[in-house]
């Protein structure tokens, strides 16, 4: 205590001791800074005593402040450099597990509102990180927990260091773990690619990690007025910028402009897409300069390397071999034939002669055919002088040419274990498909000595040669190669000797083909590559037009038309392309109360959200792979909050989104997002208490859907009307559920808290396009007499063959209606029609038109040319077989016929295209009634028309058929 003097707080005498505690705390003088607690580890000095005790250690002298001397001892015991952090969790002090932090969220790829056109662009790394010694990043975790548990041996294949085995059962890997296998029509995740564009799925399996956006160049800029710019970026090395300036014309008569670019360095992912010039910031009328423009969309790329490339015609050709170097659709498998109590190379090799079990697979598999004279994909095969044998087997599949290296048909060499002449093809082999007989030794792939093979097809032929031929399936891959498709199943088979089995282990072939380019060999390969075609063109092929001197004369392509005025906040939303937001994804919804997602795993996943026209996809930047998609036809509805989306899809699967940011901004740019390219809409929360009775007021479907709502009810009072559907019950979806747990669920709870999707507009309930494209193939059975069409798509109904003939009259350029055997292969609507415009776009005037995200399902027929009339059936409208020119007019009605049906057919044209656009605006379920009554009308006019001019029919004659002359005379 200060006794008064100079630096004293009071003038005075010192005051009396006293016992008042509020008076001693008054009398205290400033007190010193505190120290900070902290978790580091004090020097050894005696029993650890709590902090301020007086037994037990040695103290510096004390300090004339109390509060100081309380903590005295950290100052003097604190060393001079902080160690090492022992506790990074206080829990850790208690005993108790350490809390797991959350998940950071993902940088968003720059440049903000920069439309990716495809998967590889939105994953373009301006840093890109070294590749570790896992592999590939893509491949890095392409192996899921899962698997690892099916790498035990089977009688079919061994497992052995270095491989990862594949014996069925894993599914895919999706959000959140493994997931089953999609049905059509949503596509695998890794068969995901262009994201700007449709990627419909035309055949039962899928092609997988196949780098479709590679031809971006030719579709876009390939012919067309752009200008390519190379340098050597100190950061980036060598560097290609291609750009390109749009226009388009609003539906308001104004120009829309955008800007097209791409950018290529030495890693293999490019950066492709289009950012508006709303997005941009203002400039003159002919648009922003190049630097300009690349300064806002590539900032990390230095513009003073940059020069603009010459205009030799090698530029473009040059491009497009760089860009497309990817895309092959050529491909060489080997097959190596093992026989019962064989599993050596050497003796798969020795082989000489196929047995029967094996050239029924061969069958089964391709075409044998001659190499000499062949033309077409010969996979370093002579064709000239059989030098590589005599024969061998070829096949295509989805526009694919494939070769096969079939050791039995490559030439024998006598004497020789090693057979080179054969290894010399198979062992080049990315893919080799080992065929078993009945009783053949397990295959271990660590018995193949080859550094290109990295996949290997395991089929093992059961009861070959006999009517009841099947076959299993395993699978072993390199740990670099990420998982491929299609899923097997549970078992590896067994699979029927059919086409199915056969486009499945083609599909697998080449899908592991493409898979293996992931690999750490193949990518330094193909790095290589494209980094000696990015230096050739940076060093002799520009000119000594620099980036700023290139910008006083503006691209070619730059100049035109003034630009339209702005179109307000949220035009940068309205691009055809993927637009880019960092989330945390976890499977399953959360409702707004923020409960423990529905899934097996409730954990979240750093994801990158990308939204398109036609897509919506998650992406994890980490392992480069897609973990999620869904078509935006297919958003049912979403709920959200500040900062979360749960949103709905398909049949009701739901996933939760959580994003970063200002409260409320990245969540409300999603939800304008998918506005503008879904026909999804927000969700009601209900709590919907019982009455007095213990109902809830309300009757559901097993699909969810509200068909019955009592009156003067609490479900009435809040809302609930007939053809809402319900996506959640108590905080679980209801296809996790099932129908019967959802409608115990709604017997039990006490109280009833929905998730409902409201009707739409007319009150009808909404559905999704995969729900109505099961609709499609379940309609035959409700029709009662279909027409089917075989193809690797899935099937579909035909129109009754009388509408065929009507639509054909109405369609066609006055030509008569052709038979069965002249209608091209029909596909309904909703398969051609995504690039048509919406008739009931949401966008505004000034915004570019989007695709109709949910096409109507009317049915369309397409003429083939005329083929000659024999074996057609009759028209209702021709004459009787006995007339003597009834088999010339069976193909073509008579001139006179046709111009009397020409008036009425086009009147019957735009009536049934008034119905068209009428039903356009309908819900989707109602459709397939709109197509109902547009077939009876159909029917009922074609046989008006076909008894005009014609005789009223005698006793009784309901068709109207004219008698014969002969049947004239007799009366």
């Amino acid at each position: 205590m200060w006794a008064g003097g100079v630096g004293s707080p009071r003038r005075g005498p010192a005051p009396a001791p006293t016992d008042d505690l509020f008076a001693r705390k008054l009398r205290q003088p400033a007190r010193p800074p505190l120290t900070p607690h902290t978790f580091e580890p004090r020097p050894a000095r005696g029993p650890l005593l709590r902090s301020g005790s007086d037994a037990g250690e040695a103290r510096p002298p004390t300090p004339a402040s109390p509060r100081a001397r309380a903590h005295s001892h950290e100052e003097a015991s604190r060393p001079t450099a902080p160690p090492a952090r022992v506790f990074t969790d206080p829990l850790a002090l208690l005993g108790l597990p350490a809390e797991e932090p959350e998940p950071a969220f993902p940088p968003v790829p720059e440049p903000r509102w920069f439309a990716h056109y495809d998967v590889q662009s939105l994953l373009f790394d301006w840093a890109p990180k070294p590749r570790g010694t896992g592999g590939h990043a893509e491949a890095g975790s392409g192996t899921p927990a899962l698997a690892q548990d099916h790498m035990a041996s089977s009688d079919l294949l061994l497992e052995a260091p270095g491989f990862v085995s594949e014996l069925g059962g894993e599914g895919e890997l999706g959000l959140g773990g493994l997931v089953s296998p999609p049905v059509p029509p949503a596509l695998p995740n890794a068969a995901v690619s262009v994201l700007e564009e449709p990627q419909n799925r035309t055949s039962a399996y899928s092609l997988e990690h196949a780098d479709l956006g590679a031809g971006y160049y030719r579709k876009y800029f390939y012919g067309k007025e752009h200008q390519n710019f190379f340098g050597l970026d100190e950061v980036l090395g060598p560097v290609a910028v291609s750009l390109r300036r749009e226009e388009k014309e609003s539906s308001g008569g104004g120009t829309l402009h955008s800007y097209r670019i791409i950018v290529r360095t030495t890693q293999l992912r490019t950066l492709r897409g289009t950012i508006s010039e709303d997005a941009l910031p203002p400039g003159p009328p002919r648009g922003l300069s190049p630097r300009k423009l690349l300064e806002h969309v590539a900032p990390r790329l230095s513009p003073a390397c940059l020069r603009l490339g010459s205009a030799s015609p090698k530029v473009p050709r040059t491009l497009l071999t760089l860009d497309e170097q990817v895309l092959s659709f050529q491909r060489k498998v080997g097959i190596l034939y093992c026989r019962a109590g064989q599993g050596s190379e050497e003796e798969m090799y020795n082989n000489q002669e196929a047995g029967p079990a094996f050239m029924e697979f061969l069958t089964l598999l391709g075409d044998v055919v001659r190499l000499k004279g062949f033309e077409s994909y010969r996979a370093q095969l002579d064709t000239k002088t059989d030098s590589t044998g005599t024969h061998s087997l070829y096949t295509t599949y989805q526009d694919h040419e494939i070769m096969f290296h079939v050791s039995t048909m490559l030439p024998y060499t006598p004497n020789n274990q090693q057979q080179l002449l054969r290894k010399r093809h198979i062992g080049n082999d990315i893919v080799t498909i080992v065929f078993q007989e009945p009783g053949s030794k397990p295959f271990c792939p660590t018995t193949i000595r080859s550094h290109f093979q990295h996949v290997f097809l395991v089929v093992r032929a059961d009861e070959p040669c006999t009517p009841h031929t099947s076959y299993r399936v395993a699978v072993s891959r390199t740990q670099d190669t990420p998982a491929f498709g299609p899923a097997l199943p549970p078992g590896g088979g067994p699979f029927a000797a059919n086409a199915d089995f056969r486009a499945l282990l083609l599909a697998k072939a080449l899908n592991g083909e493409q898979a293996a380019g992931h690999a750490r060999q193949f990518h330094a390969m193909a790095t290589r590559t494209r980094q000696q075609y990015l230096q050739d063109l940076a060093t002799n092929e520009v000119t000594t037009t620099s980036l700023d001197s290139a910008s006083r004369f503006g691209l070619p392509s730059l100049g035109g038309r003034r630009r339209a005025p702005p179109r307000g906040p949220g035009a940068e939303l309205q691009a055809a392309g993927a637009l880019v937001w960092g989330v945390r994804a976890a499977p399953g919804a959360r409702g707004a109360a923020g409960a423990e997602a529905s899934g097996p795993d409730g954990s979240e996943v750093p994801c990158l959200l990308g939204i398109s026209a036609e897509a919506l996809v998650l992406v994890a930047p980490r392992d480069g792979r897609v973990v999620f998609n869904c078509a935006c036809r297919d958003v049912l509805a979403w709920t959200f909050s500040e900062q979360q989306l749960d949103l709905y899809y398909g049949r009701g699967e739901a996933i939760t989104l959580r994003l970063d940011g200002p409260p409320g901004q990245a969540v409300g740019e999603v939800v304008a997002r998918l506005q503008l390219v879904s026909r999804g809409c927000e969700t009601r929360e209900l709590a919907l208490p019982r009455d007095g009775q213990g109902r809830l007021g309300f009757e559901v479907d097993a699909e969810g859907f509200v068909t019955h709502v009592e009156r003067f009810t609490f479900a009435e009072k809040t809302g609930l009307r007939p053809g809402a559907r319900l996506l959640r019950v108590c905080g679980q979806t209801l296809p996790t559920l099932g129908p019967e747990a959802a409608a115990q669920l709604l017997r039990s709870a006490p109280k009833g808290c929905v998730t409902v999707l409201p009707p739409d507009e007319s009150g009808r309930p909404r559905r999704s396009f995969s729900e109505l494209y099961t609709l499609s193939l379940q309609e035959p059975s409700r029709r009662g007499a279909p027409e089917l069409v075989q193809d690797e798509a899935p099937k579909v109904a035909l129109l009754p063959s009388t509408t065929k003939q009507l639509l054909q009259v109405c369609l066609n350029d006055g030509s008569g209606p052709p038979g069965p055997g002249d209608l091209a292969e029909e596909r309904t609507e909703f398969l051609h029609s995504q690039n048509s415009p919406s008739p009931c776009s949401s966008l505004s005037d000034e915004a570019p038109v989007l695709p109709n995200t949910t096409p109507d399902l009317l049915l369309v027929t397409t003429a083939k040319p005329a083929a000659p009339s024999a074996g057609r059936e009759m028209p209702p409208a021709q004459d009787s077989p006995g007339s003597p020119s009834s088999c010339e007019d069976r193909g073509n009605p008579t001139p006179e016929l046709r111009a009397s049906f020409l008036p009425r057919t086009l009147s019957l044209r735009n009536s049934i295209s008034k119905i068209m656009s009428e039903a356009g605006s309908e819900t989707l379920e109602d459709e397939w009634q709109s197509i109902s009554e547009i077939a009876s009308t159909c029917n009922t006019i074609l046989e008006s028309l076909s008894r005009e001019g014609q005789p009223i029919p005698e006793s009784g004659d309901a068709r109207g058929t004219p008698k014969s002359d002969a049947d004239s005379s007799e009366s």
